[in-house]
Parts: C-alpha cells; structure tokens; sequence
C-alpha cells in the first residue's frame, strides 16, 4: 500500500479527533508510523491501523472504511488535481479511472498494486463499476465514489449485490446518477 493511503488516513483522524489520538493509535502498532507518500508498506499495517481506529471510536471496521474512501478521495484530488479536472462529469471521471487514472497512477508510482475495474451501462443513468482486488477493498471503492460525487455535486445511490466477501470473484458496484 503506498504511503499517501497512510498519509491520507492521519489527516482524517486528526481532523476528527486530534493528533494525541492518532499518536495514542501510532504507539499501539508494532510498525514505526511514518509514511513516505511514494513508497510502499505493507497492506497489514493500514489494516492493523484500521483495526485499531476502529476500536479506539467504536466505529464498526466496514462504516470507518467507507468514510475513510470518502476522505481518500479529497486527499487524492487535492494532490493530484489533473486527474479531476480531466472529466467534467462524475459518470466520465468513473469510467477514467482503470484506463485513465490508474494508467498515470503507474507512471507516478513503482507496482502500486491497484484494483481492476470494468464497465458497463444498461442506461444514461446507471454504471456497472466491476471491482476485482486482492485487497477485497470494496467498501473503500464506494467510498471513493461517494466522495467524487461530493467533489461532483451528483447525486448517487450504489448497490453492492455482488460481493467477494460473500464468496464471488468480483463485486459488483452499481452507480445510479439521480
């Protein structure tokens, strides 16, 4: 995992709670908790980080998740502004994001290890956002989505029926443009 997902995550619990918190969440782990946003770390330690945020708040692992997406895509457009201000729509920065995004992304960044997606349509209305990972970050991706779609001002629902996490290969996130 590259350390911007770390970086991104202290600017969220310091944000919310403090800086003591998230030394008290840092001096609980056994890695040393300072993050280079280019290099790599192992994916355990932004899980053990999430585990112990999660405790510390009482916010359940998958809700904390999914907040943090939402917070992981601000921090990522405020660093990477071009990847943005590409797509004027949501529905066109969505479907940029395998072939467009995670193509610079791999220019940025040595084996960043990043999801693959594919699309379909069925209406102007809806995007069928195929995600396969390793990781299993699914709840993150809808995170990620919500928080274009703030950044967008489009209104959204996603529908998740498809899950690796109930045994499939893939999850299915379905994005509805209201």
């Amino acid at each position: 995992m590259k350390g911007v997902i770390f970086n991104v995550l202290e600017e969220m619990v310091i944000e919310q709670y403090n800086m003591q918190t998230w030394n008290e969440i840092l001096a609980s782990q056994t890695a040393e908790g300072i993050y280079t946003a280019g290099e790599s770390y192992p994916d355990e330690e932004l899980f053990n980080l999430v585990a112990t945020i999660s405790d510390k708040t009482d916010i359940p692992v998958e809700t904390l998740v999914g907040a943090f997406g939402e917070r992981l895509f601000e921090g990522l457009a405020a660093r990477n502004p071009s990847f943005i201000e590409a797509e004027p729509t949501l529905k066109g920065f969505l479907k940029s994001v395998h072939s467009v995004i995670h193509m610079e992304v791999r220019k940025l960044y040595e084996n960043p290890n990043l999801p693959d997606f594919e699309y379909a349509e069925d209406a102007d209305d809806t995007l069928l956002m195929r995600y396969r990972s390793p990781r299993k970050l699914c709840i993150l991706a809808e995170g990620l989505i919500r928080g274009a779609a703030r950044h967008y001002d489009t209104l959204i629902t996603i529908d998740h029926p498809v899950c690796m996490h109930k045994g499939a290969e893939h999850c299915d996130l379905i994005v509805r443009f209201l």
